[in-house]
């Protein structure tokens, strides 16, 4: 059997352009979105000559995401991109729980779970990949978008945190791929097509995948893609709170982008 590589969020975006990196190296794939465009962007990766498996699962789920463990059948996972994540826009206080939960269940809940299934038997036999979509935003208090940006922010430390956890599994590695505003349905389905940062130009979303790719590849602890993201990052650390968060309201105050 050949390498196998599970992706999620893999219908668009990052995670679609990752499928298609991981399909050029050689990998079968299990890609999973919880949408039904998942089997078509399936058909587009089985091009590479690979055989590929598409789920449709819900992973703010325990039981999605066992789903998906489940259709993995047993076979090893050599490599996991834990890419699947969702946005929302505009003031907390104006957020349905069940909106914001949603946002807590599948950037935080449901990847952890998937970690905790897929890293236990990477550490037990000293070998597999695993490559955490997580985000600037982490490093910023994200005022109208105030949620997600604390789940990125738990990401990027959890992250850091089970890197050192697993160190002596030399075979293992973990690495944080942490994107800036990408183009991707992201902006659209977290409802933020009227803020500054939704209706600005953004990142390619196959150059951010292929900075992540490459970093995976070399086993490197983290990535920031782009070097205005990397200055933003840089600054984001010597910069009070409280004004990257008035920067932070300018780009994604609803009525912002109308400013443009």
């Amino acid at each position: 059997m050949g390498k196998f590589a599970i992706i999620t969020g893999a219908s668009t975006g990052i995670g679609f352009e990752l499928a298609h990196l991981a399909a050029q190296n050689g990998y079968d794939l299990l890609v999973v979105a919880d949408e039904p465009l998942i089997d078509a962007s399936a058909t587009d990766f089985r091009r590479h000559g690979v055989d590929v498996q598409s789920v449709e699962a819900d992973l703010s789920t325990l039981e999605g995401v066992d789903h998906l463990v489940a259709t993995t059948n047993g076979r090893p996972v050599d490599l996991l991109c834990a890419n699947a994540g969702r946005g929302l826009g505009h003031g907390f206080l104006d957020q349905e729980v069940a909106d914001w939960r949603r946002v807590i269940d599948t950037n935080v809940t449901g990847t952890l779970y998937l970690l905790h299934k897929v890293l236990k038997p990477m550490v037990a036999r000293d070998a597999g990949k695993v490559l955490i979509t997580g985000s600037i935003a982490g490093f910023i208090p994200g005022s109208f978008q105030a949620v997600y940006n604390g789940t990125k922010a738990f990401i990027d430390s959890f992250a850091d945190a089970i890197r050192n956890e697993i160190k002596e599994a030399k075979g293992v590695t973990v690495t944080t791929l942490m994107p800036g505003p990408t183009e991707t349905e992201f902006f659209d389905r977290a409802d933020m097509l009227d803020t500054s940062v939704g209706s600005s130009e953004k990142d390619d979303a196959q150059k951010v995948a292929q900075d992540g790719w490459d970093a995976l590849m070399a086993g490197k602890a983290h990535i920031v893609s782009g070097w205005m993201n990397k200055l933003q990052a840089a600054a984001a650390h010597v910069t009070p709170a409280s004004v990257l968060a008035e920067q932070h309201r300018k780009m994604a105050e609803p009525g912002s982008g109308e400013e443009l």
